[in-house]
């Protein structure tokens, strides 16, 4: 196992503070071995997210900066990641994200000793300092199970996501039309391809919570409105609007969180629910335009 065997890709829009966490996380815990080369990929941002992204690796060997203008989406960046490696595997992180030294070893090693094609990781959500809101503690309990993922709807999470490089050449890259939902579509068309999926608990990144209501709410928004993009583009996996997805649910109930925390969490659930809902309608209501001029996932 070499730095030859992977590479790193981590899309980004209008997140300085973000990708700067994340970029040095990756130049801290980088051990030889690591990785040959890491891709961050400005998907157009209008704030100084750019300018953020020149300074961090202005003198770092196998950092670089690549820049996704013709489609605003976050699958549409990763594809550019993807074209400009020729790495065997390809690793894939968001932006605000940390990763130990150990991270890419484990993940590799999982990856090579158990000969699979598809390898989601742990992800652990942070509360920050000062950050304890209901909906912070709210998002750390749902968390991102990822093993439940993996399991239960057949796809990892993009934002800790190892894939070889074969797997992308035959089935193809994301669907840059997807405003959300598209790690689960590229997870089941690679499921459906028969390739070997799995899960190692031993790598581990973090993520820092969605500490405030707004932002929980506009991502199930985004959500709601990529389950209605879904079957618009897969109506053979996912159905035909306008009846939602249903997926197999995920056990998050813990027997030992307080009352008080069960009732709050559950008014929570409910409030995302329809949140998921409200941008299922307005996708049926209003069709996003999100890479239109694209017929479905492009290949490498």
């Amino acid at each position: 196992m070499t730095a030859s065997d992977l590479s790193v890709v981590v899309p980004v829009y209008n997140d300085p503070s973000g990708i700067s966490t994340t970029i040095e996380s990756l130049r801290r815990g980088r051990s030889p071995d690591a990785f040959r080369q890491v891709f961050v990929v400005d998907n157009a941002s209008t704030d100084h997210t750019a300018e953020t992204i020149e300074a961090h690796l202005a003198g770092s060997d196998g950092f670089h900066s690549l820049v996704e203008d013709g489609v605003q989406s976050s699958y549409a960046a990763r594809n550019t990641g993807i074209r400009h490696t020729d790495a065997d595997v390809i690793a894939f992180l968001d932006a605000d994200m940390r990763v130990a030294e150990s991270y890419f070893e484990h993940a590799l090693t999982h990856l090579h000793e158990n000969d699979l094609d598809y390898v989601g990781c742990r992800v652990d959500l942070t509360i920050p300092d000062g950050e304890r809101t209901l909906t912070a503690r709210y998002n750390a309990h749902t968390g991102f199970p990822v093993q439940q993922y993996l399991a239960r709807h057949h796809y990892a999470p993009t934002c800790a996501l190892f894939v070889r490089r074969e797997v992308f050449e035959d089935v193809g890259l994301f669907d840059p039309r997807l405003l959300s939902g598209g790690d689960m579509e590229f997870g089941n068309r690679v499921d459906d391809a028969g390739y070997e999926m799995g899960y190692c608990a031993d790598a581990v990144a973090s993520h820092p919570v969605r500490s405030s209501l707004r932002s929980l709410y506009g991502k199930n928004v985004r959500v709601g409105r990529g389950h209605c993009q879904l079957q618009r583009y897969y109506p053979d996996r996912y159905g035909e609007p306008p009846i939602p997805p249903r997926h197999p649910p995920l056990d998050t109930d813990d027997p030992d969180l307080p009352l008080d925390d069960r009732l709050a969490f559950g008014a929570l659930s409910t409030a995302m629910t329809a949140a998921r809902a409200s941008g299922y309608a307005r996708e049926l209501a209003s069709p996003s335009d999100t890479g239109a001029d694209v017929d479905g996932p492009p290949s490498l």
